[in-house]
C-alpha cells in the first residue's frame, strides 16, 4: 500500500465519519425543529385559548354592564313618570274649588277635631288661599280659631295649646299616605306593558 492509498483511505473514512456526524446533526436538528414547532403550536393554541376566554369574559362584562345601565335608565324613566303623575295629582288637588274643596277641608278638620281633647285654645292653620274658607268652617266649632297660613296644598293643621298636640291633616299628608300605600299598584298600572 502506498502512502497515497493510506491517505485516501483516511480521507474516505473522515468523509464517511463527517457524513455520519452531519446526518446525525441533521436528524437531531430535525427533531429539535419538530419539538420547537410542537411547542410553538402548543403556545399558540394556549394564547388563542386565553384570548378567546378573555374576549368572552370582556363580552360578558360589557353585556352585563349594558343590561345594568339599561335597567337603571328604565328605573330612572319610571321614577320620572311617577313623579310627573304625582306632580299632576298635586296640581289637580291644589286647584280644587268650591263645594268639593270645602267638603274635603271640613272632613279633614272633623277628623282632627276628634283627636283633640280640648275645645278651647285650638288653633287651625291652612293654605293661605283657604283662609276665608277655613274661617267660615270654624264658625261651627267652639274654641277653634284660624291662626294663619301653613304651606300645603290644602286641608288643615290643628294645634291644641293645652295638650300641645299637633295634627297635620293636609291634602299633602293624605296624598303622601295614599301614594305610599298604593305606589306598587300605581306603578303596575302605569307600566303593565313592560312586564
Amino acid at each position: 500500500m502506498t502512502l497515497n492509498t493510506v491517505a485516501e483511505d483516511i480521507r474516505e473514512q473522515a468523509r464517511a465519519r463527517a457524513e455520519g456526524i452531519r446526518e446525525e446533526a441533521d436528524a437531531e436538528a430535525e427533531e429539535l425543529l419538530e419539538a420547537a414547532e410542537a411547542d410553538a403550536e402548543e403556545i399558540r393554541e394556549e394564547i388563542l385559548g386565553d384570548a378567546d376566554r378573555q374576549i368572552e369574559q370582556e363580552r360578558e362584562q360589557r353585556l352585563s354592564s349594558a343590561k345594568l345601565e339599561a335597567k337603571q335608565e328604565r328605573l330612572e324613566a319610571r321614577r320620572d313618570v311617577l313623579q310627573s303623575v304625582r306632580d299632576a295629582v298635586e296640581k289637580e288637588i291644589a286647584t280644587l274649588e268650591g263645594e268639593e274643596r270645602e267638603e274635603l277641608t271640613r272632613a279633614l278638620l272633623d277628623a282632627a277635631a276628634t283627636e283633640i281633647d280640648s275645645e278651647e285654645g285650638v288653633e287651625v292653620y291652612g293654605r293661605t288661599d283657604d283662609g276665608a274658607l277655613i274661617e267660615s268652617i270654624l264658625a261651627d266649632y267652639d274654641g277653634f280659631s284660624y291662626a294663619g297660613e301653613f304651606d300645603c296644598l290644602g286641608g288643615v293643621v290643628v294645634e291644641s295649646q293645652e295638650s300641645r298636640v299637633r295634627i297635620k291633616n293636609t291634602f299633602d299628608s293624605v296624598l303622601a299616605d295614599i301614594w305610599e300605600d298604593n305606589l306598587r299598584e300605581i306603578s303596575d298600572r302605569l307600566f303593565e306593558h313592560e312586564q
